[in-house]
């Protein structure tokens, strides 16, 4: 008798944690009210790092774009010496792996970051 109890206890405590949980979860406060009446705005935790990821690849980017002008410059202002020339080949070569790591690593974070959103995010059933 003592076993069946058990089992009974052990069953209805794991229906009851699958049954409350999604309830619980529904009725979460992450506080973004607090941050209205703050004057800290109301966006998402995420989807602020989200736009602080955007900054910070488009600043990459740009500094990308620049450094190849810089060795574009290079180059066609080295009259003829095999030295400016190479290194603004070296240059260019740096600054086009640069970017395709950029686009690579803002792939990633992009997906990451939308996984995050979309496996946190709480839908009414």
């Amino acid at each position: 008798m003592k076993k069946y109890l058990f089992a009974f206890v052990i069953l209805f405590s794991v229906v009851s944690v699958f049954v409350v949980t999604p309830v619980l979860a529904a009725s979460l406060d992450v506080g973004l009210s607090y941050g209205s009446f703050t004057g800290l705005g109301t966006k998402d935790l995420r989807e602020g790092v989200m736009a602080i990821v955007n900054v910070l690849f488009t600043f990459l980017g740009v500094l990308t774009i620049i450094m190849m002008l810089y060795a574009g410059f290079l180059w066609l202002t080295s009259a003829g010496s095999e030295e400016k020339v190479g290194q603004a080949k070296k240059i260019i070569t740096s600054a086009i792996i640069g970017l395709v790591i950029i686009f690579i690593s803002y792939a990633i974070a992009t997906f990451v970051i939308t996984q995050l959103i979309k496996a946190t995010t709480v839908s009414a059933i």
